[in-house]
């Protein structure tokens, strides 16, 4: 087992382990997990082919779900939800 999928799993465990914190932890922790984990689908990618990378993308993409919506409709510049003041 290459190094690149220890690293995930580390990362799959540090997610739940997020998961169970206050919501008040878990944006701060969380936003650091979400942008570690494209430097960590490439280095799967490199070692273990696109195939995996691939995988690794979409489980990414279905535990991010939420901030990543919410991000893209800011960039384009959609209506986030947020109040204006």
């Amino acid at each position: 087992m290459g190094l690149s999928i220890l690293l995930a799993v580390a990362w799959v465990c540090a997610a739940a382990m997020v998961a169970l914190l206050p919501m008040r932890w878990q944006y701060p922790l969380g936003g650091a997990l979400m942008f570690a984990s494209p430097a960590l689908i490439v280095f799967i990618g490199y070692q273990h082919g696109v195939f995996l990378a691939l995988l690794a993308l979409a489980a990414f993409a279905s535990m991010f779900r939420n901030p990543l919506r919410h991000f893209w409709r800011k960039w384009r510049g959609l209506e986030t939800g947020e109040v204006a003041e």
